[in-house]
């Protein structure tokens, strides 16, 4: 699955389009560039063992050296230990947990450690740590390599989550990530890693916690993000020809999610879909859900719905595992219901 990974500069005019593993890849490279503290390492980072399983950091220890993008034993708990460690003492490690089952070997040092060493110190040691990890259904990878977690790290205190849909958005959380003073989860969507859209400018930053709207409507407000921003988007297209007006957020960061511009919306519109990969029983859908219905109770014109994955281990049979995630038609047939109740 390796792809080449170096983008054009941002005024070249091949520098058009990029992909995802394009903007993390200038992301880091530009961080590396300006500041010698940030440093990466994980599991076959290193160019001689091809930057990565998909290619994400291909070209960075040519250009930076391997003490600063460095391929480590195949130990979870070591990666996240050795970051957390490394950023105590002043750098800015941007830690690769290959897969984002694979957390759940560091769980203790992500969830005892990295989260909570701010506040076990009274506020005098932060852990400003990158934790990158990739996801997503689509290839058939099985139970144990695919899962959405990130309600898991959203209901952690001291951790931030991203999510980027976008090659501009994978650039800009990710620069916002590198210069945040305490731990960020930043998933990446193993589907989506080639998909071809505008190229980010260099030194552009996302801030963490802000949504975007993609596309404004009234009718119904849609919430999604990373690969469901992709199915939700053509959605948008047909209820559009059948007379539906849907506003599209992008989330962009799940916790802390944007709930200013999510209740504005959903103030708006009066409906509300919330659609993510994860499993749908305990999933981010449903704080947010929770919240819409506490700070709009009365004004909603129906309940919130909300799409995700199936509450069961990821399919490896392709026919399962499609119909495991939501997809356009769903999107488009929750909305169609909305309406009509």
């Amino acid at each position: 699955m390796n792809a080449e990974t170096p983008m054009a500069p941002a005024n070249s005019a091949k520098a058009a389009k990029a992909n995802i593993l394009q903007g993390i890849n200038a992301a880091i490279a530009d961080a590396m560039e300006e500041d010698e503290n940030v440093i990466a390492l994980g599991e076959d980072l290193a160019d001689p063992e091809e930057g990565g399983v998909c290619g994400v950091t291909k070209g960075l220890s040519s250009r930076f050296g391997e003490h600063r993008v460095r391929s480590t034993p195949i130990s979870e708990q070591a990666i996240i230990g050795a970051a957390i460690g490394a950023s105590l003492v002043g750098f800015k490690p941007i830690a690769e947990i290959m897969l984002m089952n694979f957390t759940t070997v560091a769980m203790d040092m992500i969830v005892n450690h990295a989260a909570k060493l701010r506040f076990m110190s009274g506020g005098q040691t932060h852990v400003p740590i990158v934790i990158r990890t990739m996801t997503g259904t689509g290839f058939a990878s099985g139970g144990q390599h695919c899962d959405y977690l990130e309600a898991w790290f959203a209901h952690t205190a001291g951790i931030k989550v991203v999510a980027p849909s976008s090659p501009q958005d994978a650039y800009g959380l990710m620069r916002s990530a590198i210069d945040d003073p305490d731990p960020v989860l930043f998933i990446e969507n193993l589907p989506t890693y080639w998909s071809p859209a505008e190229a980010p400018e260099k030194g552009h930053r996302v801030p963490i916690g802000k949504a975007n709207v993609l596309s404004e409507g009234s009718d119904v407000t849609i919430i999604a993000y990373a690969r469901m921003i992709q199915e939700a988007t053509p959605a948008v297209a047909k209820l559009k020809e059948a007379g539906i007006s849907a506003e599209l957020i992008d989330l962009r960061t799940i916790a802390p999610w944007d709930q200013e511009t999510v209740v504005k919306s959903v103030a708006k519109t009066g409906r509300a879909i919330i659609v993510h990969e994860a499993v749908t029983p305990f999933g981010a859908g449903a704080e947010i859900a929770a919240v819409l219905n506490e700070q709009l109770f009365g004004r909603l014109k129906a309940p919130v719905k909300r799409l995700g994955g199936a509450f069961c281990p990821v399919p490896f049979s392709k026919p399962l595992e499609t119909a495991f995630a939501p997809q356009t038609a769903d999107i488009v047939a929750a909305a169609e219901a909305l309406i009509k109740s």
